[in-house]
């Protein structure tokens, strides 16, 4: 299986891109092929609703999206990855999704399947309740087959996310596959 793992942290060494490694080890260790983007850190613009892609043509912005869009098309699956802030994704990686719009019926033709991987530095029981429902409306609407999610919580700096159990689901998420 092809897998891309969309990467939001602006932290290329933090927990969220702690608990995608683990995954992405399992994930090969299952005999898959991944390939990372790192959104955060790639020239994305925001989408501004022009729509003169006409919600399946190119883009008019020239940016990292000519390059990411063909990756996303190419994938089986789809890896969200994000810390949690303000109880939702990173806006490096809604932006990414928000991109999506110049191509949302190729991958809903796709029949891709997808997964979430979160860290959130709080434990609260509500803490991942926005993040998780905007992710099943998104796998719902792009009609993606959710493969599961693995919720940091109390992964706040990359110590505690090492002890943490999620680094266990994270890999085993990525070897179930």
């Amino acid at each position: 299986m092809n897998i891309l793992v969309l990467e939001g942290s602006p932290n290329r060494n933090g927990s969220s891109n702690l608990l995608a490694g683990e995954f992405i080890r399992g994930a090969e260790e299952a005999g898959h092929t991944v390939r990372v983007v790192d959104a955060a850190h790639a020239r994305i613009h925001p989408c501004t609703g022009c729509v003169r892609c006409g919600y399946e043509g190119p883009c008019v912005q020239k940016d990292d999206m000519e390059t990411i869009r063909p990756q996303i098309l190419a994938a089986d699956m789809l890896v969200f990855v994000t810390p949690l802030y303000y109880y939702g994704m990173s806006a490096q990686l809604k932006t990414l999704i928000d991109r999506f719009c110049a191509f949302n019926s190729s991958i809903q033709g796709r029949r891709m399947q997808a997964a979430l991987i979160a860290a959130a530095w709080n434990s609260d029981s509500w803490t991942f309740d926005a993040l998780s429902a905007h992710y099943r409306t998104l796998v719902r609407y792009l009609r993606l087959r959710n493969r599961g999610m693995v919720l940091g919580e109390g992964c706040g700096t990359p110590g505690m996310t090492r002890r943490s159990d999620a680094m266990r689901q994270a890999y085993e998420l990525g070897r179930s596959l």
